[in-house]
């Protein structure tokens, strides 16, 4: 099938090569503009989805603005029969939803439609969630409202960070975005819409959410340092009364009378802060400012805790 596809980030990578593979024609590839990086800004830094299709010799096009009058001329001149969009970053108007024959689909890290915007993975894990997983979903005017193709569950690791699970869920949509790319060219592709009344949000990550809140529980802080990592990162001053990044942990199978934010240990192993509810919390890896991330045990060498 001819197809034109857009997006922007790592996640989106994996769909793009998958469609390769299964030897469609991608005929452009649409991804945002590059942006600024370094300490003085002065250098560009492309789109690993940029990056993927030039390495494939695929077209890439950077519209600041999709409403620009050049863009559906470009996509008039490649003409698309199915347009495809992982993680693009930008809401598609309803001349480029209208334009293919086959219409446009999107690759969504959620089980629709729990988690519509734009950080699904992280919510899952900051909420406790034991499963999530990917949609391919028919596009609508309204954000990540439109009709389900197609959908995949699968656990959330007890220990699984939302970095890890942000890779296993890119490969998940590769791999079953080919399967409704399938079904889509044979005419068999079923689509359900959404019910309303179960739909929730997964609004942007912000650095308001990485302070730790020693009151909640082992099992919630323990989520919160998963789901907010490697951004904003959890973070806590109750400790040493200097700012700490909270970057990896454990839930023990303990209990403590003491007050929440109490470092109930100080060992190799990891720090144990006593958590609300009873329950004990261990940090394994940390971070001071102007440091490296490291283990519990080299922390302790050079910050001895009481």
């Amino acid at each position: 099938m001819r197809i034109v596809f857009m997006g922007t980030p790592d996640f989106a990578v994996p769909s793009l090569e998958a469609l390769l593979r299964a030897g469609h024609q991608v005929s452009g590839v649409f991804s945002q503009p590059d942006r600024p990086v370094g300490r003085h800004q002065n250098k560009l830094q492309p789109t690993p989805v940029k990056v993927c299709a030039q390495a494939h010799q695929i077209p890439v096009y950077q519209p600041e603005n999709l409403r620009d009058e050049s863009v559906m001329a470009v996509l008039g001149e490649l003409a698309p029969e199915l347009i495809v969009v992982a993680a693009y970053g930008r809401v598609l108007p309803d001349e480029i939803l209208s334009l293919p024959p086959r219409g446009c689909i999107n690759v969504h890290s959620s089980l629709l439609p729990k988690y519509r915007g734009a950080a699904p993975i992280n919510w899952a894990i900051l909420n406790g969630d034991k499963e999530t997983g990917v949609t391919i979903m028919d596009m609508a005017r309204e954000l990540d409202a439109g009709d389900i193709l197609l959908q995949r569950s699968t656990p959330i690791g007890p220990e699984e960070d939302a970095a890890g699970l942000f890779d296993r869920l890119a490969v998940l949509g590769g791999e079953l975005l080919v399967e409704a790319v399938v079904r889509i060219e044979e005419g068999s592709a079923a689509r359900t819409p959404q019910d309303p009344d179960q739909v929730t949000y997964a609004p942007m990550l912000s650095k308001a959410l990485s302070p730790v809140d020693w009151g909640r529980s082992a099992q919630e802080i323990h989520d919160q340092i998963r789901g907010l990592f490697p951004w904003p990162g959890a973070s806590t001053e109750a400790l040493t009364g200097q700012p700490l990044k909270l970057w990896r942990s454990q839930v023990l199978d303990r209990t403590s009378g003491s007050a929440p934010g109490t470092v109930l240990s100080a060992v190799p192993e990891g720090i144990d802060v006593a958590c609300g509810g009873g329950t004990v919390l261990r940090i394994l890896e940390l971070q001071a400012p102007g440091s490296r991330r490291m283990s519990a045990a080299d922390y302790l060498r050079g910050h001895p805790m009481k």
